[in-house]
Order: structure tokens, then sequence, then C-alpha cells
């Protein structure tokens, strides 16, 4: 679905955690991609077109937490183009709140494109599910081949922590909740205990509903995305959260 306006600022695929200073729930959402003038946000939420929202945008090591009021311009139902969520812009006299956005897209766009290998760490029972994350990830290139993705794997959360805590280190956790052993619940919440992978981005994709969605939020992770999923979604969110460009 595309907007009805034009987008006259570039977009860049970055992710930053989004809460809702004036909402009662603790449930996070995030950003698909964001530019000067405004952001897309994955999220569940009715957010009716013209509503004003207070939001609080926040990334470890990249951004301490500020506030922005935006207007509601569009949304999108969930399917073929995508996760659901909204479309917001900066309504006109937020020239401070469009700066800061601006210097955010500008340090995206500045940062020397990544020559390095990735490691990603699976954590998933059922095998299945196991292939297709493996077949999806391989796919994730970066231009002139600057980008290779190492994929691995744990059938629970005891065997991901002790994994993450030997080397070569872990750059990304991608987990499902509902697992034996040790669940994806009490995997989060050991990760994010431990002040030295603070900055670990955690991606959860599971069959849970909303109250899964906002427990694992509670506990700190960065994307939440439902299961069936799209390979695209997946990638697209994987890449954002490695800040790979390209």
């Amino acid at each position: 679905m595309e907007s009805p306006e034009k987008r006259k600022d570039l977009r860049v695929p970055l992710i930053l955690r989004i809460e809702y200073p004036a909402s009662a729930s603790l449930a996070r959402d995030v950003s698909e991609n964001l530019s000067a003038g405004g952001l897309f946000i994955r999220s569940d939420r009715v957010l009716p077109p013209g509503e004003r929202v207070p939001l609080q945008l926040s990334f470890p090591s990249l951004l301490d937490p500020f506030e922005i009021e935006v207007e509601v311009v569009w949304s999108r139902e969930a399917g073929p183009a995508g996760p659901a969520g909204v479309a917001v812009r900066l309504p006109d006299g937020r020239e401070a709140d469009r700066d800061k956005l601006s210097e955010l897209v500008s340090r995206w766009l500045s940062a020397e494109p990544a020559v390095r290998s990735y490691r990603v760490l699976v954590v998933e029972d059922n095998p299945h599910v196991v292939e297709m994350y493996e077949w999806a990830l391989k796919k994730l290139r970066a231009p002139a081949g600057q980008v290779e993705i190492q994929v691995e794997y744990a059938p629970h959360g005891l065997a991901a922590l002790s994994r993450v805590a030997q080397s070569p280190k872990i750059d990304l956790v991608l987990t499902d909740l509902f697992m034996p052993v040790m669940d994806g619940f009490t995997l989060i919440e050991r990760l994010r205990s431990d002040p030295s992978l603070a900055d670990l981005p955690i991606l959860v994709v599971s069959g849970g509903g909303p109250r899964a969605r906002e427990r694992a939020s509670q506990l700190g992770i960065d994307v939440f995305l439902y299961k069936p999923f799209q390979f695209t979604d997946i990638l697209n969110t994987v890449r954002a959260l490695l800040r790979i460009q390209g």
C-alpha cells in the first residue's frame, strides 16, 4: 500500500524502539523506516489519520531516549506489503524534532559499509522452521558482498545462553518464545540481566498473541514478529537491527 502523500524525504531502514508516554500499555513498537519528515511504525494499534501522538524514540548505543510528537497519516493492515503499521509525519512547526530525525538519517547514511561477518543465533526447537530460517538468512547479502551471515542454532534457551557466553560473539539472537527446557521469556530475561549484553539485538518470532508480545517487550526485546511470517520481513528486520546498509 502506497502513502497518499508524496515522500519528499529520503527514507532509511533504521529500526528504533518506540514507546507511547501517554499510553497505559507497556508494549513497545518499532520503526520500519525513517526520514527527516516522519517514519513508519510497525504496530497493531488503531491510530486514526490526523491524530497527534507523542512518541519516545530510543536505541541502545545509538540514540538516547527523546520525545517527539507526530501526526498519523495513513495505516496498513498486515499482508503481502508487510506487517501492520502506521505512517506518521512531523506536524508543521516541529523543526527541532525534524533536526533530530535528520541527524539520525545522516548518521546512518554516512556510516562506512561494514566489511565483516555477522553471527546470528537462531533459538528454535522445530527443525523445519530452523531450515526455513537458514534458507532465508543465507540470502542476506550487502552490495559487493561486503557482508556474510553465519547462522548458528540452539534448540532451547539454556543452549542459547551457553553459546552466547562463548566466542566468537553472537551479533543477533532470533528466538521463539515457547520451547522446552528453557523458554524464550526466561532466555530474554537472562540476556538482559547481563550488562555486557545490553546492546545485543533480540528479535522474537512467535505465534504468541498480544500478551506474549507485551511480556516480551517488557523484558527488553527489540522487535516482535508474528508467525506465520514472510521471509522478506525477516531479512529486512535482521538487516536493520544489524545496521547493514544496502
